[in-house]
């Protein structure tokens, strides 16, 4: 697990990477130093450390999007169905307050126990989950409420009806539908960030991850059953793409870490609820005010940004 201090050290190191300076600059050698400081209070983690999160991120204990929402929002009511075809379980969507701020949330949702898990398809969802978020965050547009986003999801259901639904479509629509809205939209990794599930709702001005969360495009079993085609070689392919949190903040893919209690969010729901509500206010009230070309040009922006080397 990341200590405070390294998580500071990086945290610090991703925005003074994402200023655009020329060399020879203060500000270069401030990264310098930083580099070297980070270097030397932590070596690069071993296959088992990086594994740790992964379990962790899965872990069955692990508060979900709803245990958020008992614990944060007041006068929650959830919206159901894409007024299409169905209501998807696996996506939940409302209208709740957070200190009296009325925000709209959509998270993913998987299930505590196997009947909960089937009805919700283990957080997987379909074409109509994505269509429901997309008809709740247009409600947020429409009379100024800011967004939250709660991702946990293996990756959206790879099953041969969702494709026949349009299950590319509705991930790829949804994530145009956010590029668009007029209002903040903070979303946050609270356990895996599956591949293209998880980024579907994933395009906000801020972008978090709680601390032992993971994000990736793919999960380390596809990956090594691609790789090695042996899926059981799956703590080999999570520690060569690292999709913990930490590593994630120092590749610039998200924008901050929220802190955990000790031992995982699963250890104490109440803490964690409470450290993610003080990340949460944090980031709305720095985007609270800007106006909505500046909104729509910075999240187009940043997004563009990943992936390129200049």
């Amino acid at each position: 697990m990341a200590s405070e201090a390294e998580l500071r050290l990086r945290d610090r190191l991703s925005k003074l990477k994402s200023i655009g300076l020329l060399g020879g600059t203060r500000v270069s050698g401030e990264l310098e130093r930083l580099q070297k400081q980070l270097d030397r209070i932590t070596a690069e983690p071993s296959e088992d450390e990086i594994w740790r999160s992964v379990e962790l991120a899965r872990h069955q204990d692990r508060p979900y999007t709803l245990d958020y929402v008992e614990r944060l929002l007041d006068d929650w009511v959830e919206l159901h169905g894409d007024r299409g075809r169905a209501d998807d379980a696996a996506i939940v969507a409302g209208l709740g307050k957070l200190d009296g701020r009325t925000v709209v949330l959509v998270g993913h949702q998987k299930g505590r126990d196997v009947k909960e898990r089937t009805k919700r398809n283990f957080g997987m969802a379909y074409p109509e989950g994505y269509r429901k978020a997309m008809r709740v965050m247009k409600l947020a547009d429409r009379f100024g409420f800011p967004v939250v986003t709660l991702v946990d999801t293996p990756g959206a259901y790879p099953g041969v009806a969702a494709e026949q639904h349009g299950q590319g479509g509705a991930i790829a629509a949804s994530q145009a539908t956010m590029l668009r809205l007029g209002v903040p939209i903070v979303c946050v990794v609270i356990g895996e960030g599956g591949s293209g599930g998880a980024i579907a709702i994933a395009v906000g001005d801020r972008v978090l991850m709680q601390e032992n969360a993971i994000y990736s495009v793919i999960s380390p079993e596809g990956c090594a059953a691609i790789l090695w085609r042996d899926a059981s070689e799956a703590r080999k392919a999570a520690a060569a793409f690292k999709p913990d949190a930490a590593h994630c903040l120092e590749l610039g893919v998200i924008d901050g870490i929220v802190p955990e209690p000790d031992g995982g969010a699963h250890t104490d729901l109440d803490e964690a609820a409470r450290l993610l509500g003080s990340s949460l206010r944090e980031a709305l009230d720095d985007l609270d005010g800007l106006p909505v070309d500046e909104l729509s040009r910075r999240r187009r922006a940043r997004f563009r940004s990943i992936g390129i080397f200049a």
